[in-house]
């Protein structure tokens, strides 16, 4: 009898198949390809012959395509032909595989872009075609940036991957490439096995960014500004959690730029309306975020044009549009430099300028649906205007 074969179920044991052939020592290329060559036979078998334990099955069929590549290969190791039977216990590992990969992405010999393809690739099972699009690149480009990071890798045993603030770096990437779902699954895992509190700070800050996710755009698919959404589609039970992860982090004293940024998120998710926002508790949150860094213009800028924001409401528009007067030299190019000062002049009451900032701001941005956003605004600041 046929089986149906369950391709997402098969997809979702790559990272530990891939993981447990790494950390016995296999090259990270060629463990990949004989994986990759495993799932193409699994395609093929398991419809009639689905196996008892799927995992062990590619671990057994993977290690064979291994042993039958060196032993086309002179002088290379020999090792004993394994079958297509049921494998022996132990030959696939349960317990932190999948971080142990996580950690080999990241490995300090990669570039932080190489690292995060590499990761969506390896442990989230993605498509190069699925990477190439979260990153609005070709996809021959991302194909050559993995097989570059895979070569890189290629001969090295993974004794040093990359350290626990790296991997952070590239978790928060995947989040903001729009897998938000592998991240976070990824961040839970990670707070199991360290005691770091930038790693539950990290994992708060998505619980409550992602909680406003619902209201996030209209129905239109249209961005709807965070003093304009519907707060009651907020996910209520995400934000608890995350609330909750961020108290056990701060409870350790050791705050950090995740736990920093978790708390603004935090205030935010905490007001009943726009207007009971707390905004002189954030302000000093993010006085104390942009203290973090010796240069945060150039290290941190989107947390630097978010203080000024908070500037504008505490202060009033004035001091933050002067805030954003200092950062012309480097961020005046930016769409966001421009779309801040657009909301400092529109709280100023300032709807020309205001305007006129918007519009900038649409022409510098690359992301359509952001683009139009900013147009919008300007249309609708300049409709007020003539109201």
């Amino acid at each position: 009898m046929t089986a149906e074969l369950d391709e997402g179920a098969l997809r979702a044991l790559v990272p530990r198949v891939l993981a447990g052939l790494v950390r016995r020592g296999e090259d990270f290329d060629a463990a990949e390809d004989a994986l990759q060559e495993a799932l193409l036979e699994a395609l093929r078998v398991w419809p009639e012959h689905p196996p008892r334990d799927p995992g062990g099955w590619l671990a057994t069929v993977a290690t064979r395509r291994l042993v039958d590549a060196r032993r086309s290969e002179v002088a290379r190791n020999r090792r004993e032909e394994t079958t297509y039977a049921e494998p022996r216990p132990g030959v696939t590992e349960e317990g932190d595989d999948t971080l142990f990969l996580l950690f080999c992405c990241c490995h300090p010999d990669l570039a932080p872009a190489s690292q995060v393809a590499l990761t969506l690739r390896a442990v989230g099972g993605l498509t190069t075609r699925e990477i190439a699009d979260a990153f609005f690149v070709p996809e021959a480009t991302m194909a050559q940036r993995i097989s570059r990071a895979k070569r890189t890798l290629r001969g090295r045993r993974l004794d040093r991957p990359g350290d626990l603030a790296v991997v952070l770096r590239v978790l928060y990437l995947v989040y903001t490439a729009g897998r938000v779902d592998l991240a976070i699954r990824l961040a839970r895992q990670l707070t199991l096995a360290t005691a770091e509190p930038e790693a539950r700070g990290l994992l708060a800050l998505m619980l409550l960014n992602h909680a406003r996710l619902p209201a996030r755009l209209d129905p239109d698919g249209r961005i709807v500004p965070l003093d304009q959404q519907d707060r009651g589609l907020w996910d209520t039970r995400e934000i608890a959690e995350g609330v909750r992860v961020l108290q056990s982090a701060l409870a350790l004293e050791r705050p950090g730029r995740y736990q920093i940024e978790a708390a603004i998120a935090a205030l935010h998710d905490d007001a009943a309306s726009a207007e009971e926002t707390d905004w002189p508790q954030i302000l000093e949150w993010y006085d104390d975020l942009v203290a973090l860094t010796d240069d945060p213009v150039r290290e941190n800028p989107a947390a630097v044009l978010a203080r000024a924001v908070a500037v504008g409401h505490v202060r009033g528009p004035a001091a933050g549009l002067r805030e954003t007067d200092r950062l012309r030299e480097v961020l005046g190019g930016r769409h966001r430099w421009h779309a801040v000062r657009g909301h400092l002049h529109e709280l100023a009451g300032d709807l020309p300028a205001a305007g006129a900032a918007y519009a900038s701001a649409a022409r510098l941005a690359t992301d359509i649906t952001e683009r139009e956003h900013l147009v919008r605004q300007a249309a609708r600041v300049r409709s007020r205007r003539k109201s």
